[in-house]
């Protein structure tokens, strides 16, 4: 499948901008080929490629609307790590997995302060695209802890952290449940303070097996719990 971003509103198909660049200069598709559309919002339309000049547009054959989305949901509120590559790495393999929002937390411990949200979310809506995906995770601006915790239903947030003298339950005894959000801390973990203030918004704590696992790891160890619990 030939899979592209754009818009889809009133059985009308606008392709990306950029998407039409992508198809006439780089990949020199030839009118009459065979693509698929999406907006990332569970719609999907199919039909012949067609070409004037730098556009690129959609022969509508068929459109499909209100795709199933993937189930249990996952959030995952992560601290960025100090080199981005390794959170963009997080983000393309969690994203491929059917996560459905990524909040990136500032904790006391977080070193990166500054994030490109543009590319995150390009190299969201690409990885979405590659994994055929017809619904796109949402990619939320960097916010404090404090401020996240605000607006958390605590019978279905968890946090991993690795302060054994803590009492954390196995990942294997959560129940199943239609939503879940994780928070993973950054490298050096959720200060004494912070896990503190999680277990006063009664917030359970997790662990996640004997290993110590990178930030990056354990947000993709969750998102493979998750996708192997997946309903399609």
């Amino acid at each position: 499948m030939n899979l592209f971003y754009g818009e889809i509103e009133n059985n009308n198909v606008t392709i990306h901008p950029e998407e039409q660049q992508h198809i006439v200069k780089v990949l020199r598709m030839k009118n009459g080929e065979k693509i698929h559309v999406t907006d990332g919002k569970g719609n999907l339309a199919w039909g012949e490629l067609a070409i004037e000049g730098k556009k690129a547009n959609l022969i509508i054959s068929e459109i499909k609307t209100q795709l199933p989305v993937f189930s249990p949901k996952l959030h995952i509120a992560i601290a960025p790590t100090k080199n981005i590559d390794r959170i963009e790495f997080f983000i393309e393999k969690a994203v491929e997995m059917g996560i459905s929002e990524i909040t990136l937390l500032q904790t006391e411990k977080t070193e990166r302060k500054n994030l490109n949200f543009d590319k995150i979310r390009k190299q969201s809506i690409s990885a979405s695209k590659q994994s055929l995906r017809f619904h796109f995770p949402i990619i939320n601006d960097s916010i404090k802890l404090s401020e996240f915790l605000k607006n958390i239903n605590p019978e279905t947030t968890f946090v991993a952290h690795c302060h054994e003298h803590l009492e954390r339950i196995p990942l294997k005894d959560i129940p199943m449940m239609e939503q879940i959000t994780f928070l993973i801390g950054p490298e050096g973990d959720f200060s004494e303070k912070e896990i503190v203030l999680l277990g006063k918004h009664h917030i359970k704590a997790v662990s996640l097996g004997n290993q110590r696992l990178r930030t990056e790891t354990a947000g993709i160890f969750v998102a493979s719990w998750n996708y192997n619990k997946m309903i399609f």
